[in-house]
């Protein structure tokens, strides 16, 4: 495959041949960041076999990618709060452009691109303001940053775009952070989560937790088809939480999703991720902390399986059920509620698996 690559993007180079699709790099459907064992970092391509397709190097430690709908390019962007996120051209394996955060801001370590592929948006921290803004940046131009608008609260995480639509979702966690405070977390007591939709810049509708559960961070999100949002939570309060997910659909309420108060303990407060099965009936949340996956019934609402499975991060759609990662460097499918691993030889996988094209 490497060999391949090189001589595709030798020809591409000479103009001998087309615009490269994802096949060109392999048909990834999946990529993820990693660490290698001599403390390194690299983006890598999963097949749909689970076998790693490419690994390319990146600069520092990665969070989540956005992946070009079309072309085999992908933003890799730092773990918050970063102020780079690198363009990686997935069939030479080398950087195309480099984009920095403006004065002022700096990246949650999530982004979206447009259905069309035209532009980037990226969510972003407004440190001194103490609010959230997406930063639009134009793809064609060479990643240029285009414009930004306010992201609809504080401390936007995720970011995500509805099928068939013009419209981005964002998870806005509620958290007030700045860089001279590192991660420490400045406002737990007043904090506001909420989901945030916009259309072309404006802000269309936003939805909020019952004020009991304000301290409930929203951050991660998967959308489904049907652009259902399921959406995973991470607790900052001092007592046991009863919810750490939901669903919701613009225009309607958030419902929650419930497990027991052992089942939800074992979560430790903490969603690393979260996922829709590919026909949208069910949803995965994984806590690397807690070393499980839990999976809900979508009509319901209600748990339907519970999974151990150490430092489980990444979890995304896979044919009937979901592929996991884990920090070991495991790469999982659970399908029906079962679990099967397999090891991955020298990679420790980070916090978020991210779907090519989907």
């Amino acid at each position: 495959m490497t060999s391949r690559r090189q001589f595709l993007a030798g020809l591409l180079a000479t103009g001998l041949v087309p615009t490269p699709t994802w096949a060109d790099a392999g048909s990834p459907k999946y990529l993820s960041a990693a660490a290698l064992p001599d403390g390194s970092y690299v983006l890598c391509g999963i097949g749909a076999a689970q076998d790693v397709l490419f690994q390319i190097p990146l600069p520092a430690r990665g969070h989540a990618a956005a992946a070009h709908p079309a072309r085999p390019e992908a933003v890799a962007f730092a773990r918050r709060p970063g102020t780079f996120a690198i363009v990686i051209d997935c069939l030479s394996g080398k950087p195309k452009a480099t984009m920095a955060a403006p004065e002022g801001r700096h990246f949650y370590g999530h982004g979206a691109f447009s259905s069309d592929g035209q532009w980037l948006f990226t969510t972003e921290n407004d440190y001194e303001a103490g609010q959230g803004c997406v930063g639009v940046w134009d793809v064609a131009a060479g990643y240029v940053r285009a414009d930004e608008f306010a992201s609809g609260g504080v401390g936007p995480h995720d970011i995500k775009l509805l099928p068939g639509t013009d419209t981005i979702v964002i998870a806005n966690g509620g958290i007030d952070t700045h860089p001279d405070s590192g991660r420490t977390k400045l406002n737990i007591a007043t904090m506001e989560p909420n989901l945030s939709y916009v259309t072309n810049g404006r802000l269309i509708e936003t939805v909020a937790l019952d004020p009991s559960l304000h301290k409930n961070s929203i951050r991660h999100l998967d959308v489904a088809a049907s652009g259902l949002v399921a959406f995973g939570m991470q607790w900052q309060g001092d007592t046991e939480i009863a919810v750490l997910a939901g669903v919701h659909q613009l225009g309607g309420q958030i419902e929650l999703l419930t497990a027991g108060s052992s089942e939800m303990r074992e979560m430790r407060g903490y969603v690393g991720s979260i996922a829709f099965a590919p026909d949208g009936n069910s949803v995965a949340a994984t806590s690397p902390v807690g070393g499980v996956v839990q999976i809900y019934d979508v009509e319901t609402k209600e748990l339907t399986y519970r999974i151990a499975a150490a430092d489980a991060g990444g979890v995304a759609a896979r044919e009937a059920g979901f592929i996991i990662t884990t920090g070991y460097g495991e790469l999982g499918q659970i399908t029906d509620g079962q679990l099967a691993l397999s090891k991955t030889a020298r990679l420790a996988w980070d916090n978020h698996i991210v779907p090519v094209g989907g």
